[in-house]
């Protein structure tokens, strides 16, 4: 039996192309709906990769490549005018 799935309750990544304006448009964007995508995001990563019985490294290394883009994006103006040019 094929239930049929409503498109507010769909994944992102199960939404067509042309369904995908109507389905942002009934995402919530307060503050409480940004919060609450952001703690369900983070809940699904903690238990996927940080609350196992048997860890690894891929967890804390994913977290650690984050942050080393996330400060290169900020610092990058900084870097861009300190960098060395050539005269000639």
């Amino acid at each position: 039996l094929c239930a049929a799935v409503l498109l507010k309750d769909m994944k992102l990544l199960d939404v067509k192309l042309g369904q995908l304006p109507s389905w942002l448009a009934m995402r919530d964007f307060t503050p409480g709906g940004i919060v609450g995508a952001i703690r369900r995001g983070y809940d699904r990563y903690y238990n996927k990769y940080i609350n196992v019985r048997k860890g690894g490294l891929g967890g804390i290394s994913m977290v650690l490549a984050g942050y080393v883009v996330v400060s290169y994006i900020w610092s990058f103006s900084h870097i861009k005018h300190d960098r060395h040019r050539k005269y000639h």
